[in-house]
């Protein structure tokens, strides 16, 4: 079968060549970015069933209106658990201070001393912290989405309707559920693993990864976020990693694209 064979190696070569760069990765997070949000959307149950594991009813009092569901997530209430989420909130922007230091430092280096390579990968992942969790997640989509938090529904003893992911009909007017600007910081530092060496990736990359992952995690238990919040909030910061990445390398000039874009 070595025709079979020839056309095997060939497509794995062409698709070995299109993730080489940055622009392919962008188009693919970028597509499965809005496949998952179709699909919360259309099986609102997704997200129901998740924020019910971690919801304990409670019986309301006798002056509580019929009907009306009283209860709480009692993980938001854990010391422990508040503390994890306390760290794990301030992480991601000391982490993007100590990158910034780094990009300062380099570029205080003449000649030898002086890595373009760094200069470009600090100035990808300090814009991509920039434009993903504070600027699209925390100032655009939390303030327009208008959907309510799942302890903000009348599901889960809130006061508001349920709303699905990508629907912008809901009762929140400002910093809501949609999407999880901790699980979008989070997410960036999980794309921090490409600023490793590669040797190193397989070692430093899944426990970074294990981190970050905490973060959405402790935010869908305390009743703060749904399964889809955290998912695409999470997802979105490797889309925008990826997009600036795949900005910046367009921008280079072609003297300078020896040296491919960190990704």
């Amino acid at each position: 079968m070595p025709a079979l064979a020839d056309t095997i190696s060939r497509w794995r070569n062409t698709v070995k060549r299109y993730f080489a760069k940055p622009m392919g990765w962008f188009v693919v997070l970028m597509a499965v970015w809005w496949v998952l949000l179709a699909a919360f959307y259309l099986i609102p149950e997704l997200d129901l069933s998740v924020a019910r594991a971690f919801f304990v009813q409670a019986a309301c009092g006798q002056s509580i209106e019929t009907g009306k569901i009283c209860g709480g997530f009692p993980y938001g209430s854990e010391a422990i658990y508040v503390a994890i989420r306390r760290i794990l909130f301030y992480m991601p922007s000391v982490v993007a201070i100590y990158i910034l230091y780094r990009l300062i430092a380099n570029l205080q280096h003449s000649g030898s001393g002086y890595s373009r390579r760094k200069t470009r990968d600090y100035s990808i992942a300090l814009v991509s912290f920039i434009v993903g969790p504070y600027v699209l997640v925390n100032l655009i989509l939390k303030q327009v989405s208008n959907r309510p938090r799942p302890y903000e529904t009348d599901l889960f003893a809130g006061k508001y309707p349920f709303m699905p992911a990508g629907d912008f009909n809901g009762a929140c007017n400002g910093n809501c559920s949609f999407i999880s600007g901790e699980a979008a910081a989070a997410g960036w530092l999980a794309c921090l693993i490409v600023l490793m060496p590669k040797p190193l990736r397989p070692i430093l990359g899944p426990p970074l990864i294990a981190i970050s992952i905490v973060s959405p995690a402790l935010r869908t238990s305390f009743g703060g976020h749904y399964l889809s919040d955290v998912t695409l909030g999470f997802l979105s910061s490797m889309v925008v990693y990826a997009g600036v990445a795949a900005c910046f390398e367009m921008s280079q000039r072609a003297g300078n694209r020896n040296s491919p874009t960190n990704l």
